[in-house]
């Protein structure tokens, strides 16, 4: 005779509903998701934000699940956010933060690729920093070539924007005409890639990244230590 638990397993997933009402749905389906896609964004995120001292927020069904972290006076948050065009939808992994911009320093990076090179960013120039390998994977744009120059030259740095296998950070002086807009001064730092990323080393060394930029900004005088007063 096979043991009572046994006989359970073998019953369907509505059958086992009928039989304890105490049950709630997700706690027999997410079992079955986790088994088929592996951990999931909020589980993810939620134990990166206790490995790294981050608050992570479950938005819910309809709201947005953040992880927010703070290095130093900056606050750091880390979301993602989907575009439609009526006929499909697309999800964007994020983080972001605010920050006083004390020169005016703009830039932006991003990997090497077959078009990468096509275009403008705002107009600025290409610029390399004397580091063949790194100039060949990675395309730096912006409007002050010699601050530039010396903030990519940072090893640590360089060894952390390596790490990231799809980046694109950059700085800008808000986030679109629809969105939210910033104080004189305040700019904001912002990497974003396409999908959802669910590694987590990935998601702490893109953390690290952030706060060696803030300070390697602070270090080359083009960026206040101080709270930008701005909540995302």
């Amino acid at each position: 005779m096979q043991e009572p638990t046994s006989l359970l397993q073998r019953l369907p997933w509505s059958t086992l509903l009928l039989i304890n009402s105490t049950l709630k749905p997700e706690d027999l389906i997410m079992p079955l998701l986790r088994s088929v896609f592996g951990p999931s964004k909020k589980e993810i995120w939620s134990n990166v934000a206790k490995d790294i001292g981050g608050e992570f927020k479950d938005g819910g069904f309809w709201g947005k699940d953040g992880l927010r972290y703070s290095s130093g006076q900056w606050e750091l948050l880390l979301d993602t956010y989907t575009i439609s065009n009526g006929k499909t939808t697309t999800t964007y992994t994020r983080l972001r933060t605010p920050f006083i911009n004390k020169d005016g320093l703009y830039f932006k990076i991003y990997r090497s690729g077959i078009f990468s090179r096509m275009g403008s960013f705002l107009g600025m120039q290409d610029i390399q920093i004397g580091d063949h390998l790194f100039d060949q994977d990675f395309i730096i744009k912006g409007n002050n070539e010699e601050k530039i120059r010396l903030l990519f030259s940072d090893e640590r740095l360089k060894s952390l924007i390596k790490q990231q296998p799809r980046i694109s950070v950059v700085v800008k002086d808000d986030e679109g005409f629809f969105s939210k807009s910033y104080p004189n001064g305040v700019d904001l730092l912002q990497f974003q890639c396409l999908g959802v990323i669910k590694d987590a080393q990935v998601i702490k060394d893109l953390f690290d990244l952030f706060s060696c930029i803030l300070e390697r900004l602070v270090q080359l005088d083009s960026a206040y230590e101080d709270d930008p007063g701005i909540k995302l």
